[in-house]
């Protein structure tokens, strides 16, 4: 992971140095990177994702039905 580095200015209040490191921050794009490494999600099985696709074909079919009935 890359090093960021923020040095304070002459006459720089600490409020506009947080600012600028957390401007740093963002646009190096760390935080993201972490999150998405943080958050990844492994990928699902063929199965799961074939019975997850006809639960929601079945759940459509069910709306679909039931709007036509007028309850929904």
């Amino acid at each position: 992971m890359s090093r960021i580095q923020v040095k304070k200015r002459e006459g720089e209040s600490p409020n506009a140095l947080i600012f600028r490191f957390t401007k740093r921050t963002k646009q190096s794009g760390v935080l993201r990177e972490a999150r998405k490494r943080r958050f990844r999600s492994r990928p699902k099985s063929r199965i799961k994702r074939r019975l997850s696709a006809i639960h929601r074909d079945a759940k459509k079919k069910e709306f679909e039905r039931a709007k036509k009935m007028g309850s929904a």
